[in-house]
């Protein structure tokens, strides 16, 4: 499915369609507060990110479009569209989907 298909449901708007067995991940780099009221941000962090399938290259077989997922903080090529982080990864680089 590509963003263009999500994009008739006014979640994205540009097209974009990922490869073979790459996915398009929405995500947001949060910020945590300290208990002093300092805020960490994301990247300063060792942790994995959470964030949401927004489309689905043609070879991708155990995601699909909505899932929400778990990947590495370095995993794939990180791009800004219409103001949205997203996210380009291949389906193995995601480490897990968090079930409903």
């Amino acid at each position: 499915m590509t963003v263009q298909a999500a994009q008739k449901k006014g979640e994205v708007g540009m097209k974009f369609r990922p490869l073979k067995d790459r996915v398009f991940v929405s995500y947001s780099e949060e910020m945590d507060k300290t208990a002093g009221g300092i805020y960490i941000p994301e990247a300063a962090k060792e942790k994995p990110q959470k964030g949401k399938i927004e489309a689905v290259g043609s070879e991708v077989k155990n995601l699909k479009v909505g899932d929400a997922v778990l990947f590495d903080k370095y995993s794939g090529s990180k791009i800004n569209m219409d103001g949205t982080d997203y996210l380009i990864v291949k389906e193995e680089d995601v480490l897990g989907v968090f079930e409903k």
